[in-house]
């Protein structure tokens, strides 16, 4: 009988293999959880890191923008390059650059080193985050289905954001900050090995389709450029800001010029005739910048006003993954179902307003549990509830062949809202206390006034980004609900 097995088992046909869309979901989310995790994880270790490696105050930014620059520099093109080579092979080989460049952070004990690698990192980050919302709307073509796929998707994304603050503070006080970046190691090689097998393979479109190598030089140099604009304006002075600019800005239209005229663009422009699509996108720089904005300066407030610890800081965060996470898992699709993503998204801007119009009378002596919590919970439950419907709204449009280049500018939007928002509310928040400090003001009472404005500000931009959404959004919306 066995000798029957073995001559007959090579006739038999092979099945093909079946796989499982939720697993694939589980392991995007995870490769976007290290990825989120390590841009929130450094920010409570920058002084542990400044004291070790003797750091000056300018040159400690870097740990931040060598990271930054190339990662949103790079979203655009890695997204379109993913949608011509396979987005698969994309997100598997940015998850294997990431966590090699995090263990070379881990070890690193020289600055040189640290922010090398951290331009690594954002190589990386930008291969496995540029590819992701495309291969998830491919994977679930359903409405239904693709809403909870988008709301677990962004639950991991914010919850990551807030989390990535309490795992620095725990990590850099219990250990040493070398291991915000370490613990990246098993968790990419469990991520990396996942992927390889769960995930199906797709061959891509093929370089021969758009691989306009001017052109993507053009709009990567400007995109770097826009991101090293943003995040180093404090640091220099307003002429030389202006210059980098114009030449940023010159660089986008020789690129726009370019796709215009060549046979095989990287980037078709009719993508941004659609109101949706381009509408969700400058939504989403607006609520964005609000949000991390509120991050920074909050944990500033909570640090330099209340006088919280790094683990304190990120302990008293937790409410917010935690609520953003029950709510996006427990409601987001249903209520988007229900009343429509346009509603929510407008819905969850008003609470991100009310949340952020409180902050901006937290006073010196202020109290957690009156002062913060409340906030922070408005400010959770608004985000849980417009980033999924803004994420839908955004890629409900999109073509198949798209959908990586798609995937790639919701993101690039996200980095340059979340630089936007940084420099703008941290430098008026400085100017104010300085300001302030010059008159005579005593330091804390000057920095706490310095961050009420910021969250002052914060909240006339997250009107702006309500107001923008139910002009923009709402015609379209309806035509592509109905």
């Amino acid at each position: 009988m066995s000798t029957s097995s073995r001559a007959e088992s090579p006739t038999r046909p092979s099945l093909p293999r079946t796989y499982s869309r939720w697993a694939s979901l589980v392991v995007l989310c995870a490769g976007t959880l290290m990825t989120i995790l390590d841009g929130n994880v450094v920010t409570v270790a920058m002084p542990a890191i400044q004291s070790d490696l003797g750091f000056s105050g300018p040159g400690l930014a870097w740990v931040v923008n060598a990271y930054l620059i190339p990662f949103g520099g790079l979203l655009l093109l890695v997204g379109r390059l993913g949608d011509l080579v396979g987005r698969k092979r994309m997100f598997v080989a940015g998850l294997a650059v990431f966590t090699a460049a995090s263990v070379l952070c881990g070890v690193a004990t020289s600055q040189g080193v640290l922010i090398a690698a951290r331009a690594v990192q954002g190589v990386g980050g930008a291969m496995t985050a540029a590819v992701v919302l495309g291969m998830l709307v491919a994977l679930f073509p359903e409405p239904r289905e693709q809403a909870r796929a988008i709301a677990v998707f962004s639950a991991v994304g914010a919850a990551g954001g807030a989390l990535g603050t309490f795992l620095g503070g725990a990590l850099t006080q219990a250990l040493n900050w070398h291991w915000i970046f370490l613990i990246n190691l098993p968790i990419g090689v469990v991520a990396l090995l996942a992927a390889v097998r769960v995930l199906a393979p797709e061959a891509g479109a093929g370089l021969g389709r758009g691989a306009d190598y001017p052109g993507a030089a053009l709009v990567t140099g400007a995109l770097m450029l826009t991101v090293y604009v943003i995040v180093g304006a404090g640091d220099r002075g307003p002429t030389a800001t202006l210059l980098l600019a114009v030449l940023a800005l010159a660089l986008f239209v020789a690129f726009t010029v370019r796709q215009a005229r060549t046979a095989r663009p990287l980037l078709r422009l009719r993508l941004f005739g659609s109101r949706l699509l381009s509408g969700a996108n400058v939504v989403q720089v607006l609520m964005i910048a609000t949000m991390y904005g509120f991050q920074f300066i909050g944990a500033l407030y909570l640090q330099r006003v209340l006088g919280y610890d790094e683990l304190t800081t990120g302990t008293a965060f937790l409410p917010a993954p935690i609520a953003i996470g029950v709510l996006m898992l427990g409601l987001s699709a249903r209520t988007i179902g229900r009343f429509g993503a346009y509603r929510v998204l407008l819905a969850g801007l008003v609470l991100v307003i009310a949340g952020m119009a409180l902050l901006g009378r937290a006073p010196v002596d202020g109290s957690y549990v009156t002062d913060v919590l409340p906030s922070l919970l408005l400010l959770a439950a608004g985000f849980a509830a417009a980033m999924p419907a803004l994420t839908g709204l955004a890629m409900s449009g999109v073509r198949e062949e798209d959908a990586g280049l798609a995937s790639g500018l919701f993101n690039t939007t996200q980095v340059v809202g979340g630089s936007l928002g940084l420099a703008v509310l941290s430098t008026l928040a400085a100017s104010r206390t300085d300001g302030l400090l010059d008159r005579g003001a005593e330091l804390i009472p000057a920095t706490a006034e310095g961050y009420r404005l910021a969250f002052r500000v914060a909240a006339v931009i997250a009107t702006g980004a309500l107001t923008l959404a139910a002009v923009a959004l709402r015609q379209r919306t309806e035509r592509a609900q109905g």
